[in-house]
């Protein structure tokens, strides 16, 4: 868990956009473009107005505000963008009746929503306000379908070998209740009203066609709120996100990304992610010595430097030895477990949320990892490290797996079309 998630990665820096000239001030979307050095030309044609008409001379955006994802591209958003500060993750199942004609209009109608609120703009229908005064705040908005929606929609035969069910682990203690599901629907944004605001008018466009089947809320740091973009912290307080794959890497495409001639077809350029509730039980883990806790690890709490020594970027020495001819990394830490060169090269790309959801009625706290790991095969990616760590992990103790999904995330949609429309009309 703790040695392959996404580090903290913002938007660079661009040049201002020039007002809107007008009678009554500059529109909402020009306002946008005015958040200072630090923010972004939105420079998006089109669309429905803004939120407000603001006066000449209003206070410009922050740079958190102004951050802005695009909609059409080459993959969809949320898979290599940075940990968002806000997160909510939505499966749907189809209502009964419902099939490949509903489905595609669901996606469509959804499609237009996430392209208009990663702009800033209001939602198409009924919009509630919620996000009245903030910027696209680096909102996005990501699709995918699960095993079961295929036979819902006849397209058994479009259904990916990958997207065949994960096998059982033993640390699973699964809700299936809060599992699987039709349609998984993952939201992210760097303000938390921008982020519900999208959760609202995802779930209102589902209509008649889909209902929710469950729904999870997370949060990562806020950008800016440390010195310098560090990696993240998780709730046991442990950097998370050491070795995660970047996308300056040769191989990265080739072990996040389904290649453009793949199969099936329209899984071009998509990738499978993995959700997981992972439940951090941590009265327990409070209750280690620091020095246990980074025995677990294998790596420092303080900077995440492995226990061989050297910075948190250092390789780890995995041969080192300790005064007593003992491992410096021990065998079942979690960091040595998880390596890719253990795993035959195994590799994801990490970009969970944290949680907590309250008390439980015994005082102990409902709180953890909403995993989300990327990979184009999840049985060469996420199935043999779980595996390894199944037969052996050291913090296996102090985390419970209690709900699990496996969805089929396609490629981007390019300008005109729908998210999965090569799919729903192939």
């Amino acid at each position: 868990m703790a040695d392959q998630s996404i580090q903290e990665a913002r938007t660079p820096d661009a040049p201002t956009a020039r007002p809107a000239s007008g009678a009554n001030g500059i529109s909402r979307r020009a306002l946008l473009g005015t958040a200072g050095a630090t923010g972004l030309v939105l420079g998006a044609a089109g669309g429905a107005v803004g939120y407000t008409a603001a006066p000449a001379g209003a206070t410009p955006l922050t740079a958190v505000g102004s951050g802005r994802a695009m909609f059409h591209g080459k993959h969809q958003p949320g898979i290599t963008e940075g940990l968002q500060a806000r997160g909510h993750l939505v499966a749907f199942d189809l209502v009964a009746g419902a099939g490949r004609k509903e489905a595609a209009a669901l996606l469509r109608r959804w499609s237009v929503t996430a392209e208009r609120l990663m702009a800033g703009e209001v939602a198409p229908h009924d919009d509630t306000g919620v996000a009245r005064d903030a910027g696209p705040s680096s909102l996005t908005i990501t699709f995918g379908f699960g095993h079961s929606f295929f036979g819902r929609t006849g397209l058994e035969k479009q259904r990916p070998a990958a997207l065949e069910p994960l096998p059982d682990f033993s640390s699973d203690r699964l809700d299936k209740a809060r599992s699987d599901g039709d349609l998984w629907v993952q939201i992210g944004a760097d303000d938390a009203l921008v982020a519900f605001h999208a959760l609202r008018a995802i779930q209102k466009d589902a209509g008649s066609a889909a209902r929710v089947r469950w729904q999870m809320n997370g949060f990562n740091r806020t950008p800016g709120a440390t010195a310098r973009p560090m990696t993240a912290r998780n709730l046991m307080g442990q950097l998370d996100g050491t070795r995660n794959p970047k996308p300056a890497d040769a191989d990265f495409d080739q072990r996040i990304f389904v290649p453009a001639a793949g199969e099936p077809a329209w899984m071009a350029n998509g990738s499978y992610a993995v959700v997981r509730r992972i439940r951090m039980l941590l009265d327990d883990w409070e209750k280690l010595a620091l020095s246990a806790q980074e025995q677990v690890i294998g790596r420092r709490k303080a900077d995440g430097a492995p226990l061989s020594g050297g910075d948190e970027t250092t390789p780890m020495d995995l041969d080192k030895a300790d005064a007593k001819g003992g491992y410096v990394v021990p065998l079942n830490a979690h960091a040595r477990i998880t390596r890719p060169d253990r795993n035959g090269g195994a590799a994801m790309l990490r970009r969970p949320f944290s949680y907590h959801d309250g008390i439980d009625v015994d005082g102990t706290p409902d709180a953890g990892l909403l995993f989300i790991c990327w990979q184009a095969d999840p049985l060469r990616g996420f199935v043999p490290v779980q595996r390894k760590l199944d037969r052996g992990d050291a913090l296996s103790a102090y985390i419970r797996h209690e709900a699990s999904g496996l969805f089929a995330v396609p490629g981007g949609a390019a300008e005109g079309e729908y998210v999965g429309q090569r799919l729903l009309e192939g």
